[in-house]
């Protein structure tokens, strides 16, 4: 799969990077039971096969074809389907998982509420995204969130909603820093902001030619330095500017 920015892709995406999603799956693991599954934006599967066990069917959803037909190599029951119309019954899944998908939406409001409609009234809705101050620029994340904004957007369609950070140790968040830095210097020489005036497929094509050839570089200079591995982030309470990700766990879905 060619490296475009919109999928962390293994072996092409820094590992800081590819690790923090990991991470993210690990703590989905750590939340699941027996039952229905779903993973919106499974893409090829590689993580949403991690969620599979005894006891357990997983359903993956994803808006490309092709990485759906390759996430059921992965013992994955997998289906092409846009996130905010999934074709499942209302109340049928004991978990719903949206990891990194939320912010693709123009509009998540039909997103969020798509969750909570497939989600068991006994059942948990578990959501990671950006957290937005310690985002990189992304043609493809187009709607971020603070933790407050998160929180309101969930409450609207569940009862009980709890939204946590998922960060780095000191050493990483040092490391996500200095490359929100390097981003930063690069787009800074674009001093006129050029690049939103494109036409969006000119853009997202500049942008993904820029991972292709700014990722070598910083996979280059993680060489000799102690690898950054999922087990270096973990769940906080305390979420401030830097904090990388968001986590929440959504509880009780509102019927309308």
């Amino acid at each position: 799969m060619k490296q475009t920015g919109e999928r962390p892709i293994k072996g092409s995406t820094p590992a800081a990077l590819v690790a923090l999603h990991d991470a993210g799956y690990r703590e989905l693991i750590d939340r699941l039971g027996n039952g229905v599954v779903v993973d919106i934006g499974c893409g090829v599967g590689d993580e949403t096969g991690r969620l599979t066990a005894p006891g357990r069917v997983v359903v993956g959803v994803d808006y490309d074809w092709e990485s759906a037909r390759a996430a059921t190599s992965h013992g994955v029951k997998a289906t092409c389907a846009d996130g905010a119309v999934l074709p499942l019954r209302e109340g049928s899944a004991h978990i719903v998982c949206s990891s990194h998908i939320i912010e693709h939406f123009v509009d998540p409001t039909g997103h969020v509420s798509e969750m909570a409609r497939v989600t068991a009234d006994d059942g948990t809705a578990l959501v990671i995204t950006p957290n937005a101050p310690a985002d990189f620029e992304n043609p493809y994340h187009v709607y971020l969130f603070t933790a407050q904004m998160l929180h309101d957007m969930l409450s609207r369609h569940f009862a009980d909603v709890t939204v946590w950070g998922l960060d780095g140790d000191e050493d990483v968040r040092a490391d996500f820093a200095a490359r929100r830095r390097t981003g930063a210097k690069l787009l800074a020489l674009d001093v006129f902001g050029l690049r939103h005036r494109l036409p969006r497929g000119m853009y997202v094509g500049l942008h993904s030619l820029g991972r292709r050839l700014v990722y070598p570089f910083t996979n280059r200079r993680e060489s000799g330095k102690p690898e950054i591995t999922s087990d270096r982030f973990t769940i906080v309470e305390h979420i401030d500017d830097d904090t990388l990700v968001l986590f929440a766990v959504a509880k009780k879905p509102i019927r309308r």
